[in-house]
């Protein structure tokens, strides 16, 4: 098994071992033989899952998971390795996301450059482009808001973000696959970057507020929906 295919593999059977044990996982043995690879090659994988406090390891008891204390981090590698996420945590997560947004809204109508206007240009020029083809906005939304984000000029704030995205990225193109929801979020982008050209920031905030929370009532939506099938 490649390496970079491992990490994942292994993290996705080990939760679901676990889950199935009251949260305790399987040995560091038992691993090497299901995967059939080395014991030093699943503690290394093991010590990576143990720093992102995935799991913790339990003197004389075993390895367990530490399904309450996943950062925002550890739910963006379940994320990437297409292992299942609690919605309410997404759902926090998207919250955070527009309360980071719509600051960086703020930041970006003073520090934008004319780089970042060209990019969110050509941003809203290709997304007409491929509206006009029937096709679906997801990647170039995901492109818009990060442009956003990156005109603020500050990198720790575009590489939190780039994070809130992974969460949401499979859900957004289920989102976009209304056509009504594409034009809709076009021209809400259009306004933002109006906004954002004349250096308002209170528009700007304003206007991202707004364009926000239709997302995050389709989140609200799918939480609320996914709360009901576990009580089925």
């Amino acid at each position: 098994m490649e390496e970079t295919d491992f990490l994942p593999s292994l993290a996705s059977y080990l939760i679901a071992a676990a889950e199935a044990k009251a949260g305790k996982a399987p040995s560091e043995r038992e691993l090497a033989e299901h995967f059939t690879v080395s014991r030093g090659q699943v503690r290394e994988a093991l010590a990576i899952l143990e720093a992102m406090q995935v799991i913790e390891r339990r003197a004389k008891s075993g390895i367990y998971l530490r399904k309450d204390q996943r950062g925002i981090e550890q739910l963006a590698f379940f994320a990437r390795a297409g292992l299942p996420l609690d919605p309410r945590q997404i759902y926090e997560a998207v919250e955070v996301r527009k309360i980071h947004e719509i600051k960086a809204a703020e930041l970006a109508a003073e520090r934008a450059t004319e780089e970042n206007f060209a990019r969110l240009e050509d941003i809203l020029k290709t997304s007409e482009e491929r509206m006009a083809a029937g096709e679906a906005l997801s990647k170039l939304d995901h492109d818009f808001h990060l442009e956003i984000v990156r005109a603020t000029q500050n990198d720790v704030f575009y590489n939190l973000c780039t994070t809130f995205y992974v969460l949401s990225e499979k859900r957004l193109a289920v989102y976009f696959r209304d056509s009504g929801r594409n034009l809709k979020s076009h021209q809400e982008h259009c306004q933002i970057y109006e906004a954002l050209r004349r250096r308002d920031g209170a528009l700007s905030m304003a206007l991202m507020n707004s364009h926000l929370r239709g997302a995050m009532s389709y989140w609200f939506e799918l939480l609320e929906d996914d709360e009901a099938e576990t009580l089925l």
